[in-house]
């Protein structure tokens, strides 16, 4: 007995043709294509993600610090907010 015989299987597929008859030739490229985009959409978005992790620095760079802040304050007095 195939699953083709058996109307009780269920058996998940990947596409579906709604109307007409696709080819074998035809259903494989537009997986490809379905699936590239896929994978390409998914890359965009980790890309994305990394970009936007890598834009904030979140620690103190002292050597950035002004040399000089005026007359009446203290540069290491200061209380750090965050």
């Amino acid at each position: 007995m195939t699953a083709f015989e058996d109307h009780d299987a269920v058996i998940p597929y990947l596409l579906r043709v709604e109307k007409g008859e696709a080819g074998p030739e035809e259903l494989a490229a537009i997986t490809t294509v379905l699936l590239a985009r896929a994978a390409g959409a998914a890359d965009a978005r980790a890309d994305e993600t990394a970009r936007r992790e890598r834009a904030v620095a979140r620690w103190r760079r002292p050597e950035r610090a002004p040399g000089f802040t005026g007359p009446r304050t203290w540069s290491g007095a200061r209380a750090e907010r965050g």
